[in-house]
């Protein structure tokens, strides 16, 4: 299959619904063999079933370094290398400065934080050992605003991805191996809408929010060879909502 990704190898972390499907579908479109992880092993299963070229399904909970060991070794297992990693997956739960527990903060700088450092970790040797490839990582509007709806450990551990991707850039750039993130500002899934992103919707200047496909469309840029000499850019996907 001919295309921007053809046989690329790519695991796509969360990749069971939203931002994280509509880039596993997108790939599998342009020709990538794709790697479908996500923590729930039914939507990870229906979703890589459902591309264009059959996916891999691979439960996969990133907050786990033992987790994310066997799910590389899948990838690598079905197909003996990684040409790119998108580490989409995220969680998002309401929160507040005042309220926040000590729980919930723990919850979610790991999956979105330390699991996003866990895959990149998995990644580096694979990635090195063949003196090319890509990682997207997955940031957001809220790592530069601080958080417009609150959300501090949210806010929090995106701006640490912000920073993770633009350490690991200078570091994997002698190989050849290029790492960038997206920030994508209001985009329709279900986490947004759990999030009552209603009022921030209505200030974004283009007037709509963001679909998945937007996100894909970046992720696909950033992972393909278009993308060649970019590396170390946290790219906003936000429909102007913050303009640098």
């Amino acid at each position: 299959m001919a295309g921007r990704l053809a046989d690329k190898v790519c695991l796509v972390t969360g990749g069971g619904r939203g931002i994280g499907r509509a880039i596993c579908e997108l790939f599998a479109q342009e020709g990538a063999l794709v790697a479908v992880a996500d923590i729930d092993p039914a939507l990870a299963s229906q979703s890589a079933g459902a591309l264009a070229r059959p996916g891999l399904p691979i439960e996969l909970d990133v907050a786990s370094k033992a987790g994310v060991a066997e799910g590389f070794a899948a990838v690598t297992g079905s197909y003996g290398r990684l040409d790119v990693l998108v580490n989409n997956a995220g969680i998002l739960l309401s929160t507040t400065f005042e309220d926040c527990s000590e729980e919930t903060w723990d919850r979610i700088l790991d999956v979105n934080l330390k699991g996003t450092f866990l895959c990149c970790q998995a990644a580096i040797p694979l990635l090195k050992e063949r003196g090319s490839g890509a990682i997207v990582n997955m940031s957001s509007v809220a790592a530069k605003s601080g958080g417009f709806t609150g959300h501090p450990p949210y806010a929090a551990a995106k701006a640490g991805v912000s920073a993770l991707t633009i350490g690991l850039a200078q570091y994997l750039a002698p190989y050849k191996v290029r790492v960038n993130a997206i920030a994508p500002g209001v985009i329709a899934t279900a986490m947004t809408q759990t999030a009552n992103h209603g009022e921030l919707a209505a200030r974004i200047p283009l007037g709509e929010v963001g679909e998945p496909r937007d996100v894909a469309a970046c992720a696909l840029f950033l992972a393909s060879e278009e993308a060649r000499h970019l590396t170390g850019e946290i790219i906003d996907v936000n429909g102007g909502l913050i303009m640098d």
